[in-house]
C-alpha cells in the first residue's frame, strides 16, 4: 500500500526515490578575497531517498565524485582537486547519510576527506508531480553552511592587508529532483 507521509509533503509517497542527475544540482559558494563569492558545482553525484510510513523513519544517502568539481575555470578546478584542497586521488568521494529526517530539516553525517561531521540542511519541499514519461517526481531545495577547515580542507592563503583568499565558510546549495522507483 502506498501512503502519503505528511500533509506538509503532500504527494510524497512511501518507497524508493532515485535522484535525477540531469535535473538536479549540487552547488556551493565560498568567499573569495573577502569581497565576493566564487560559485561552483559538482557534476557527478547520486542520491537515494527512501520514504517510510512515518517521515521520521525515512532516509537519504548521497555520494559525490569530487573530481567532478566545476567552477567554470579549468585552472581553479584542477587546483581544487590537488592536495591543497580536496586531494581527489586519495579521497575520491564525499558522502552523506541521514540520521534524522523532517519536513523542513535533514540531519546526517557528511564525510569529506575521510572526516565525518554531523550537519543539518534546511529543506524546502517543492512538491510532487507527474512527468512526461509516466513517472512521478519530487523536488527539494536544501542548504547548509559548513566550515571547510573542520573537514580537513584547511589551506591558509592570507592576504597582505588582512583576510584570506578563500573563506572558511562554504554554503552548500542542493536543488534536487527525485523519480519514484
Amino acid at each position: 500500500m502506498t501512503t502519503t507521509t505528511a500533509t506538509a509533503l503532500e504527494g510524497l509517497t512511501t518507497g524508493v526515490w532515485n535522484l535525477d542527475p540531469a535535473h538536479s544540482e549540487f552547488g556551493f559558494q565560498v568567499r573569495h578575497l573577502m569581497v565576493s563569492k566564487v560559485k561552483g558545482k559538482f557534476d557527478e553525484f547520486t542520491a537515494t531517498l527512501v520514504v517510510a510510513d512515518q517521515l521520521e523513519a525515512s532516509s537519504v544517502e548521497a555520494e559525490v565524485k569530487m573530481a567532478s568539481i566545476n567552477t567554470g575555470v579549468a585552472d581553479r578546478d584542477n587546483h581544487l582537486r590537488t592536495n591543497d584542497f580536496f586531494e581527489v586521488e586519495t579521497f575520491p568521494t564525499m558522502t552523506f547519510k541521514s540520521t534524522s529526517v523532517s519536513a523542513t530539516e535533514l540531519t546526517g553525517d557528511l564525510t569529506i576527506k575521510n572526516v565525518t561531521k554531523p550537519v543539518t540542511f534546511d529543506v524546502e519541499f517543492g512538491g510532487v508531480g507527474p512527468d512526461a514519461w509516466g513517472g512521478t517526481r519530487a523536488g527539494f531545495e536544501a542548504t547548509v553552511e559548513i566550515n571547510r577547515k573542520e573537514f580537513g580542507v584547511d589551506i591558509e592563503m592570507p592576504l597582505q592587508g588582512g583576510g584570506v583568499v578563500v573563506g572558511d565558510k562554504v554554503k552548500i546549495i542542493l536543488d534536487l529532483q527525485f523519480v519514484k522507483a
